[in-house]
Formats: C-alpha cells, sequence, structure tokens
C-alpha cells in the first residue's frame, strides 16, 4: 500500500518558502518584518519536523515486518531504523532535529527562534531527502 505523502511535501514545502523569503532583501533589511518571518520559519520547521517522523514511522508499518514497525521505542531508534531502511543519510543529525524541536516546544524567546531557525536551515536538506526516498521506496 502507497503512503499519500502530500501532506509531508506541503509542510517541506512551506518551510522552504519561508527560508526563501527570510533572504529576500526587504525582509533581512527590516528587523520586525524580519522577526515576524524567523517566527514562521520555526512554525513551519515544527510541522515538517513532526510530518517526518510520522512518515517514517508509517512506512516503517506498510512497508516491514511487524516485528521492525512495532520495534522503535523512541525517536532515536525509529531514526536509526530510517538510515538503516535508506530513508535518511543520518540519523545523528535527526537526533539534533528533534533535540531543536523540543526546544520549540516548552519556551520561545528571540535567541532560541534564531536558534531554531538556523537548524531549519539545516533540516530543509534532510527533510527533501527524505522525501525524495519515501516517494521512491513509496509502492
Amino acid at each position: 500500500m502507497s503512503l499519500d505523502l502530500t501532506s509531508l511535501k506541503k509542510a517541506i514545502e512551506a518551510l522552504e518558502r519561508s527560508l526563501g523569503t527570510s533572504h529576500e532583501s526587504a525582509v533581512a533589511e527590516n528587523e520586525r518584518l524580519m522577526e515576524a518571518v524567523r517566527a514562521g520559519v520555526v512554525q513551519n520547521f515544527e510541522v515538517a519536523y513532526e510530518q517526518s517522523w510520522k512518515f517514517i514511522q508509517r512506512w516503517l508499518v506498510e512497508n516491514k515486518s511487524a516485528a521492525d514497525a512495532e520495534n522503535p521505542r523512541t525517536r532515536k531508534e525509529l531514526f536509526r531504523m530510517a538510515a538503516r531502511y535508506g530513508l535518511i543519510p543520518d540519523p545523528i543529525a535527526w537526533f539534533s532535529y528533534g533535540d531543536t524541536r523540543n526546544l520549540t516546544a516548552h519556551t520561545y524567546d528571540a535567541e532560541q527562534a534564531i536558534a531554531v531557525y538556523k537548524a531549519a536551515e539545516l533540516f530543509l536538506a534532510d527533510a527533501m531527502i527524505l522525501l525524495a526516498n519515501l516517494e521512491s521506496l513509496n509502492d
């Protein structure tokens, strides 16, 4: 059974658009506008990250044995399995994205927004790799 990857694709595209907007000169020159765009990047990162790990989990349920699908008890185990099955290249990077996502859930301040923004820039490339791999392995 193939997965409908539409929501993951839209989440990644929204993150890509918000990051692209943040690089436009009119935004970069206006601190208040940049702050608003950065908040959008943080929110789009949260959604794309959540969609990503949930689709990894769904892919395992649909494509691997029941024992494998039930095996990941933590997200770290899930990301290790995703790397083992070729969905992501490096689980360590995804551990970091999870830590970053946890920051956004507990508090929000300007320094953390900047840190999440920087992590989102790195995450985008890895999320696109995940999406491409899910698309190629989706049957």
